[in-house]
Protein backbone atom coordinates (compact mmCIF):
# COMPACT_ATOMS: atom_id res chain seq x y z
CA UNK A 1 0.00 0.00 0.00
CA UNK A 2 2.81 2.42 0.96
CA UNK A 3 4.40 2.00 -2.47
CA UNK A 4 1.21 3.34 -4.12
CA UNK A 5 1.42 6.63 -2.26
CA UNK A 6 2.33 9.61 -4.39
CA UNK A 7 5.02 12.15 -3.58
CA UNK A 8 2.24 14.60 -2.74
CA UNK A 9 0.71 12.11 -0.28
CA UNK A 10 4.08 11.77 1.44
CA UNK A 11 4.54 15.52 1.53
CA UNK A 12 1.28 15.87 3.45
CA UNK A 13 2.49 13.28 5.98
CA UNK A 14 5.86 14.92 6.59
CA UNK A 15 4.27 18.35 6.99
CA UNK A 16 1.91 17.29 9.78
CA UNK A 17 2.63 19.47 12.80
CA UNK A 18 2.83 16.51 15.19
CA UNK A 19 5.44 14.65 13.12
CA UNK A 20 8.52 13.93 15.27
CA UNK A 21 11.41 16.33 14.77
CA UNK A 22 15.10 15.98 15.57
CA UNK A 23 14.42 17.34 19.05
CA UNK A 24 12.03 14.42 19.66
CA UNK A 25 14.39 11.78 18.30
CA UNK A 26 17.62 12.88 20.00
CA UNK A 27 16.72 11.67 23.55
CA UNK A 28 15.27 8.43 22.13
CA UNK A 29 18.15 7.56 19.78
CA UNK A 30 21.19 8.80 21.70
CA UNK A 31 22.25 7.88 25.23
CA UNK A 32 23.47 11.42 25.96
CA UNK A 33 23.68 14.71 24.10
CA UNK A 34 25.90 17.64 25.10
CA UNK A 35 24.89 20.63 22.98
CA UNK A 36 27.53 23.13 21.90
CA UNK A 37 26.71 26.60 20.64
CA UNK A 38 27.95 29.28 18.29
CA UNK A 39 30.00 29.60 15.13
CA UNK A 40 32.77 31.72 16.77
CA UNK A 41 32.15 34.35 14.10
CA UNK A 42 28.67 35.84 14.51
CA UNK A 43 26.36 33.96 16.86
CA UNK A 44 24.27 30.88 17.51
CA UNK A 45 21.58 29.60 15.15
CA UNK A 46 18.77 27.67 16.83
CA UNK A 47 17.72 26.12 13.50
CA UNK A 48 20.75 23.81 13.78
CA UNK A 49 21.58 22.02 17.02
CA UNK A 50 24.98 20.43 17.35
CA UNK A 51 27.22 18.81 19.88
CA UNK A 52 28.59 15.57 21.26
CA UNK A 53 26.41 12.49 21.63
CA UNK A 54 26.72 8.86 22.63
CA UNK A 55 25.12 5.93 20.86
CA UNK A 56 25.86 2.61 22.55
CA UNK A 57 28.62 4.48 24.43
CA UNK A 58 30.27 5.33 21.10
CA UNK A 59 30.97 9.08 20.85
CA UNK A 60 29.71 10.86 17.73
CA UNK A 61 29.26 14.46 16.66
CA UNK A 62 25.58 15.14 16.10
CA UNK A 63 24.31 17.93 13.83
CA UNK A 64 20.54 18.32 13.56
CA UNK A 65 18.18 20.71 11.80
CA UNK A 66 15.35 21.38 14.23
CA UNK A 67 11.66 21.97 13.54
CA UNK A 68 9.11 23.04 16.13
CA UNK A 69 5.58 21.80 16.78
CA UNK A 70 4.03 25.10 17.85
CA UNK A 71 4.21 28.59 16.40
CA UNK A 72 6.44 29.77 19.23
CA UNK A 73 8.81 26.82 18.81
CA UNK A 74 9.00 27.40 15.07
CA UNK A 75 9.68 31.11 15.52
CA UNK A 76 12.57 30.24 17.83
CA UNK A 77 14.15 27.90 15.26
CA UNK A 78 13.17 30.07 12.26
CA UNK A 79 10.95 27.27 10.92
CA UNK A 80 14.06 25.07 10.50
CA UNK A 81 15.55 27.43 7.91
CA UNK A 82 19.21 27.89 8.93
CA UNK A 83 21.22 31.10 8.71
CA UNK A 84 24.89 31.06 7.61
CA UNK A 85 26.03 30.96 11.24
CA UNK A 86 24.18 27.65 11.57
CA UNK A 87 26.19 26.10 8.74
CA UNK A 88 29.40 27.57 10.14
CA UNK A 89 28.59 26.15 13.58
CA UNK A 90 27.99 22.76 11.96
CA UNK A 91 31.30 22.95 10.12
CA UNK A 92 33.16 23.96 13.29
CA UNK A 93 31.81 20.89 15.08
CA UNK A 94 32.53 18.60 12.12
CA UNK A 95 36.15 19.77 11.99
CA UNK A 96 36.34 19.04 15.71
CA UNK A 97 34.98 15.55 15.00
CA UNK A 98 37.69 15.04 12.39
CA UNK A 99 40.38 16.04 14.90
CA UNK A 100 39.19 13.45 17.43
CA UNK A 101 38.18 10.80 14.86
CA UNK A 102 34.49 10.84 15.80
CA UNK A 103 31.84 9.83 13.23
CA UNK A 104 29.45 12.64 12.25
CA UNK A 105 25.68 12.06 12.25
CA UNK A 106 23.51 14.68 10.49
CA UNK A 107 19.73 14.78 10.89
CA UNK A 108 18.29 16.73 7.95
CA UNK A 109 14.88 18.38 8.19
CA UNK A 110 14.47 21.74 6.48
CA UNK A 111 12.35 23.34 3.76
CA UNK A 112 15.51 25.20 2.73
CA UNK A 113 18.13 27.66 3.95
CA UNK A 114 16.85 31.07 5.05
CA UNK A 115 16.97 33.61 2.22
CA UNK A 116 16.47 36.82 4.18
CA UNK A 117 18.57 39.94 3.60
CA UNK A 118 20.61 39.45 6.77
CA UNK A 119 21.46 35.86 5.88
CA UNK A 120 22.57 36.93 2.40
CA UNK A 121 24.64 39.79 3.82
CA UNK A 122 26.41 37.36 6.15
CA UNK A 123 27.28 34.99 3.31
CA UNK A 124 24.59 32.31 3.11
CA UNK A 125 25.75 30.97 -0.26
CA UNK A 126 29.40 30.93 0.76
CA UNK A 127 28.63 29.16 4.05
CA UNK A 128 26.79 26.33 2.27
CA UNK A 129 29.43 26.11 -0.46
CA UNK A 130 32.18 25.95 2.18
CA UNK A 131 30.41 23.02 3.84
CA UNK A 132 30.18 21.16 0.52
CA UNK A 133 33.90 21.70 -0.07
CA UNK A 134 35.01 20.76 3.44
CA UNK A 135 32.70 17.78 3.92
CA UNK A 136 33.83 16.19 0.69
CA UNK A 137 37.29 15.75 2.22
CA UNK A 138 36.49 15.44 5.95
CA UNK A 139 38.61 12.59 7.29
CA UNK A 140 35.97 10.85 9.39
CA UNK A 141 32.74 8.95 8.55
CA UNK A 142 29.64 11.08 7.83
CA UNK A 143 26.11 9.66 7.96
CA UNK A 144 23.08 11.80 7.05
CA UNK A 145 19.41 10.95 7.61
CA UNK A 146 16.52 12.90 6.05
CA UNK A 147 13.79 12.89 8.69
CA UNK A 148 11.05 14.72 6.76
CA UNK A 149 12.02 17.43 4.27
CA UNK A 150 15.39 17.85 2.60
CA UNK A 151 15.07 21.16 0.82
CA UNK A 152 17.66 22.29 -1.73
CA UNK A 153 21.01 23.71 -0.62
CA UNK A 154 19.65 24.05 2.90
CA UNK A 155 19.71 20.28 3.16
CA UNK A 156 22.81 19.73 1.05
CA UNK A 157 24.87 21.78 3.50
CA UNK A 158 24.59 18.75 5.81
CA UNK A 159 24.05 16.18 3.04
CA UNK A 160 27.57 15.51 1.77
CA UNK A 161 28.14 12.16 3.42
CA UNK A 162 29.32 8.59 3.06
CA UNK A 163 25.80 7.18 3.40
CA UNK A 164 22.45 8.93 3.11
CA UNK A 165 19.30 7.37 4.53
CA UNK A 166 15.75 8.64 4.25
CA UNK A 167 12.70 7.86 6.33
CA UNK A 168 10.24 6.13 4.03
CA UNK A 169 7.90 9.14 3.78
CA UNK A 170 10.66 11.75 3.61
CA UNK A 171 11.30 13.86 0.53
CA UNK A 172 14.56 15.34 -0.80
CA UNK A 173 14.47 17.91 -3.60
CA UNK A 174 16.50 20.53 -5.42
CA UNK A 175 13.63 23.01 -4.98
CA UNK A 176 10.23 22.91 -3.30
CA UNK A 177 7.33 21.70 -5.48
CA UNK A 178 5.74 25.14 -5.15
CA UNK A 179 8.94 26.81 -6.31
CA UNK A 180 9.20 24.30 -9.18
CA UNK A 181 5.65 25.08 -10.32
CA UNK A 182 6.19 28.83 -9.98
CA UNK A 183 9.34 28.78 -12.13
CA UNK A 184 8.35 26.17 -14.73
CA UNK A 185 4.69 27.01 -15.23
CA UNK A 186 4.39 30.44 -13.56
CA UNK A 187 1.59 28.88 -11.52
CA UNK A 188 2.21 27.92 -7.88
CA UNK A 189 -1.26 26.31 -7.66
CA UNK A 190 0.17 23.35 -9.64
CA UNK A 191 2.30 22.37 -6.61
CA UNK A 192 0.77 18.88 -6.35
CA UNK A 193 1.42 18.16 -10.03
CA UNK A 194 5.01 19.33 -9.62
CA UNK A 195 5.60 17.16 -6.55
CA UNK A 196 4.51 14.06 -8.44
CA UNK A 197 6.84 14.85 -11.35
CA UNK A 198 10.01 15.67 -9.43
CA UNK A 199 11.19 12.22 -8.23
CA UNK A 200 11.63 13.37 -4.62
CA UNK A 201 10.58 10.29 -2.62
CA UNK A 202 12.90 7.93 -0.78
CA UNK A 203 12.39 5.25 -3.43
CA UNK A 204 13.23 7.75 -6.18
CA UNK A 205 16.42 8.87 -4.43
CA UNK A 206 17.64 5.30 -3.87
CA UNK A 207 16.97 4.48 -7.51
CA UNK A 208 18.90 7.60 -8.55
CA UNK A 209 21.78 6.54 -6.23
CA UNK A 210 21.56 9.74 -4.21
CA UNK A 211 20.47 7.80 -1.10
CA UNK A 212 21.60 4.37 0.02
CA UNK A 213 18.96 3.30 2.54
CA UNK A 214 15.29 3.69 3.46
CA UNK A 215 14.30 3.57 7.13
CA UNK A 216 10.76 2.21 7.30
CA UNK A 217 8.05 4.17 9.05
CA UNK A 218 4.93 2.67 10.62
CA UNK A 219 1.66 2.92 8.68
CA UNK A 220 0.45 6.50 8.71
CA UNK A 221 3.91 7.94 9.26
CA UNK A 222 6.50 8.29 12.02
CA UNK A 223 4.05 10.36 14.07
CA UNK A 224 1.96 7.24 14.68
CA UNK A 225 4.72 5.57 16.70
CA UNK A 226 7.74 7.80 17.45
CA UNK A 227 9.40 5.24 19.73
CA UNK A 228 9.33 2.55 17.05
CA UNK A 229 10.66 5.05 14.53
CA UNK A 230 13.47 6.03 16.89
CA UNK A 231 14.34 2.35 17.30
CA UNK A 232 14.55 1.93 13.53
CA UNK A 233 16.81 4.98 13.22
CA UNK A 234 19.02 3.72 16.06
CA UNK A 235 19.44 0.33 14.43
CA UNK A 236 20.40 1.94 11.13
CA UNK A 237 22.95 4.24 12.76
CA UNK A 238 24.51 1.43 14.81
CA UNK A 239 25.12 -0.82 11.84
CA UNK A 240 26.26 1.97 9.51
CA UNK A 241 28.71 3.51 12.00
CA UNK A 242 30.27 0.11 12.66
CA UNK A 243 30.59 -0.53 8.93
CA UNK A 244 32.11 2.84 8.07
CA UNK A 245 34.49 2.81 11.04
CA UNK A 246 36.14 -0.27 9.56
CA UNK A 247 37.11 1.49 6.33
CA UNK A 248 40.57 3.06 5.96
CA UNK A 249 40.27 6.85 5.53
CA UNK A 250 41.65 6.85 1.97
CA UNK A 251 39.04 4.27 0.90
CA UNK A 252 36.30 6.21 2.72
CA UNK A 253 37.18 9.45 0.92
CA UNK A 254 37.41 7.76 -2.48
CA UNK A 255 34.00 6.16 -2.00
CA UNK A 256 32.53 9.51 -0.98
CA UNK A 257 34.00 11.14 -4.09
CA UNK A 258 32.70 8.36 -6.34
CA UNK A 259 29.24 8.58 -4.75
CA UNK A 260 28.84 12.23 -5.64
CA UNK A 261 30.34 11.84 -9.11
CA UNK A 262 27.36 9.60 -9.88
CA UNK A 263 24.80 12.24 -8.92
CA UNK A 264 23.32 13.81 -12.05
CA UNK A 265 24.75 11.17 -14.37
CA UNK A 266 22.51 10.60 -17.39
CA UNK A 267 22.41 9.08 -20.87
CA UNK A 268 21.11 10.67 -24.05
Amino acid sequence: MANKMTAWDRLQIVREKNRPSAADYIPLVFDRFYELHGDRLYGDDHAIAGGLALIDELPVTLIAQVKGHTLEENKRVNFAMPHPEGYRKALRLMKQAEKFHRPVVCLIDTPGAFCGIGAEERGQGEAIARNLYELMQLKTPIISVVLSEGGSGGALGLGVCDELAMLSNAVYSVISPRGFASILWKDSSREEEAANLMHITAEDLVELKVAESIILEPAGGAQRNPKLMASNITEYLRSTILKLNKLPIDILLQRRYDKFRLVGEYME
